[in-house]
């Protein structure tokens, strides 16, 4: 699972209540690897994974296109950072271009408007395929927790034919 991670509730969250669906006998003990994803310019989360570090310090100077995992301070940092290692995950940091990328790769082939922080975990998932940290064949969920319609928009200078088909492939 690939999270945008800020202040990281959203990834607490969910490993809390695989512990709770397993305490229910709903599911078994296997749990999927947590990647929490943050912006280069604002990564204390990945900081203190890379120095394994139980708390994260305070990230001066925070900036990033994507608003939503700009906190430079997260209240929950070592339950975030329990849960990546539990899980045998990762902390990762992406820069914007590659987020900005992502996010118009994603509009441009797909027809979805992921939001920057949606971005992130696609342009995260990518560097972690080409680091082997996830496989190909592996099933992996990447979480856009907003619309894009809150940000500008992707520059698409190449407009839609709209007399032409869809290339079958993308149906």
């Amino acid at each position: 699972i690939f999270y945008p991670t800020g202040g990281g509730t959203g990834l607490i969250g969910m490993w809390k209540a695989f512990a709770e669906l397993e305490a229910l006998g709903w599911i078994g003990a296997e749990r999927p690897k947590m990647f929490a994803v943050q912006a280069s310019g604002c990564a204390p989360i990945v900081r203190a994974f890379e120095a394994g570090e139980e708390h994260a310090e305070r990230w001066e100077d925070a900036h990033t296109v994507a608003a939503g995992i700009r906190v430079p301070k997260a209240v929950g940092d070592f339950l975030i950072l329990r849960a990546v290692r539990e899980s045998g995950g990762r902390a990762m940091a992406v820069g914007d271009p590659a987020i900005l990328q992502a996010v118009s790769d994603c509009a441009e082939k797909d027809g979805l408007l992921l939001c920057p922080e949606g971005g992130a975990t696609l342009a995260a998932y990518r560097s972690a395929l080409a680091e082997g940290w996830v496989e190909d064949e592996d099933e992996v969920v990447l979480f856009n927790c907003a619309t894009g319609l809150k940000y500008p928009m992707p520059d698409k200078s190449r407009a839609l034919d709209k007399n032409a088909l869809p290339p079958l492939a993308t149906l």
